[in-house]
């Protein structure tokens, strides 16, 4: 036993690139990796008292929303891959709301927009998230939701002081809150945000947690609190009705797969995006990637390639199956991953491609979870936007996503707003087996950069065997607005890779150091002797805890 340990952490050990600032974190237990200490924290007491993966997860999404309120709420929507150890079968619960009934283009055209508003109600669409956190403790856990939602209202009530970046993240955002008065008066302090250690306590969302505590997912769909979004948005414009509320139902799926060397890649099926990041990586699994040192520009270019070749596939095709005709064998498929790897030229990038715009947004939360028993979530829960559609549903310390600014207003897309219809969704959680079991519960944040950063990981990961810190350590690009023609990169690395690129044919974005960009991530790897090995994203708050 101690040979196997002693051989597991020298082939970690060794597997270093890019000299990480902090050591990845072991244990051979419970497991929590989240963005912000609090919150895997209170995943962690889950765990401890005897609750599950699922539990944990619910308690960690919960104290989020608390202390990173700017990225998710209970007023956004929730995606998780459930891998049951027991089994080794592995579920995709879709947690996205739809839009309301009323909400139409010709609507949106009246209110004179061309395109779907950011902002203010228009673009709200039903919260799944609750009912998602209710559907995966009732199939998966041991607790009941006033146990795990009680570490976050008591941050809630007694207060939390604020970490460094998300600190940054409220500043950064506070005029876009202040537009609203009861954003205003749930965020900002004296109307300027609050900073680093500040303490802050939101006892609205804190009654708001209480209820759903108490009266479970009922409620936010047709007890209290849905009675107070509704009014707030009839105050406001908006269109979203008790009925709209009371008819959401979360989703239970089979998740999409995608062989990656000798792992099994494992994504939420459409609405959501985790199709491009399988569709780059059959393309990639075609290319010997490890023939190219890791971070050199011959093996950004490839990736930078495969990832645009997915992002038009799914700008063309992706949007909710149950109202649009989505070809996932087709695109999935070897024929088409195979002709579309024939594109990618080693010597030069790929001319544009004319194609239908969308517009993206990097706030959001993702965190993994492997119990003791070895069962595992891979959870993600967003407002889309930064604070969502800035609005606040009265004073329950709601905010609510901006998730209809995903749809398109071209009637003949599939993804064209319609009522009842669930977006084109950016958030998206992964999962990856070996040999039919755990072998990885990753996700990275960020709008469009998900897909990008879910690929990047892995190679990192299996290509150039990367422990989980060093794989989120590493720098990366970012495809700007992937779904545009010209497709920009934006880059971590320094002048001699621009230079590199560029001179392939890329498209290089302005310096975005002071920008939210690149994404951030969470890794809980598993090896053959059942250790496990997390990683935090260095551009976030985040923290690795373990027992």
């Amino acid at each position: 036993m101690i040979g196997a340990a002693m051989e597991h952490y020298t082939e970690r050990h060794l597997a270093g690139r890019f000299g990480s600032r902090r050591t990845p974190v072991y244990g051979t237990q419970g497991m929590v990796a989240a963005s912000q200490p609090l919150a895997a924290q209170a995943g962690l007491q889950m765990l401890l008292a005897g609750g599950t993966a699922a539990d944990a997860a619910v308690a960690t999404a919960a104290a989020l929303v608390v202390v990173e309120p700017m990225s998710t709420g209970i007023g956004g929507d929730a995606f998780a891959l459930v891998y049951d150890a027991g089994t080794g079968a592995v579920r995709a619960l879709n947690g996205s709301g739809r839009a309301p009934q009323a909400l139409t283009r010709d609507l949106i055209a009246a209110r004179g927009h061309t395109e779907m508003p950011l902002l203010g109600w228009l673009p709200v669409t039903v919260p799944g998230a609750v009912a998602a956190w209710a559907d995966l403790l009732a199939a998966h856990g041991r607790m009941t939701l006033a146990e795990v939602l009680a570490p976050a209202i008591r941050y809630a009530e007694a207060g939390f002081a604020v970490s460094e970046t998300i600190a940054r993240g409220w500043a950064h955002l506070a005029p876009k809150i202040a537009q609203q008065a009861a954003a205003a008066r749930t965020y900002l302090i004296d109307g300027k945000p609050p900073l680093v250690g500040t303490v802050v306590r939101q006892p609205g969302l804190a009654r708001s947690l209480r209820l759903i505590a108490e009266h479970g997912a009922a409620a936010m769909y047709t007890g209290e609190l849905a009675q107070a979004i509704v009014a707030a948005s009839e105050r406001e414009g908006g269109v979203l009705a008790l009925e709209d509320l009371a008819a959401h139902t979360s989703t239970w799926q089979d998740p999409l797969r995608v062989r990656y060397r000798d792992v099994e890649v494992l994504q939420c099926p459409p609405n959501g995006q985790g199709i491009v990041a399988l569709m780059a990586l059959g393309i990639l699994d075609g290319l010997d990637l490890a023939a190219h040192p890791a971070g050199s520009p011959a093996a950004l270019h490839l990736q930078i390639e495969a990832l645009r070749l997915a992002f038009a596939d799914a700008a063309a095709y992706v949007a909710d199956p149950a109202m649009a005709s989505v070809p996932v064998e087709l695109l999935l498929s070897d024929a088409n991953t195979a002709r579309r790897r024939a594109l990618i030229d080693p010597a030069h990038a790929m001319t544009r491609v004319p194609i239908t715009p969308l517009p993206g947004g990097h706030d959001t939360v993702y965190f993994s979870i492997v119990d003791a028993a070895g069962n595992a979530v891979s959870f993600i829960n967003s407002l889309y936007y930064g604070f969502g559609a800035g609005v606040v549903a009265g004073e329950t310390g709601i905010c609510m996503q901006n998730r209809g600014a995903g749809f398109v207003l071209d009637a003949a897309h599939p993804n064209a707003l319609e009522p009842g219809k669930r977006p084109y969704h950016t958030i998206i959680p992964g999962m990856a087996l070996r040999d039919g079991r755990l072998w990885a519960s990753f996700g990275v944040m960020g709008g469009f950069m998900q897909p990008q950063g879910h690929v990047q990981t892995l190679v990192n990961l299996i290509d150039y065997r990367m422990n989980a810190q060093e794989a989120l350590d590493a720098p990366r690009f970012e495809l700007i607005e992937p779904y545009r023609a010209q497709k920009s990169v934006a880059l971590e690395y320094g002048a001699p890779m621009r230079a590199a690129l560029a001179a392939l044919g890329h498209d290089i974005a302005a310096d975005r150091s002071e920008q939210f960009g690149f994404g951030g991530g969470q890794i809980i790897t598993v090896d053959a002797h059942g250790v496990r090995c997390g990683g935090t994203d260095p551009r976030k708050d985040g923290s690795v805890v373990a027992y």
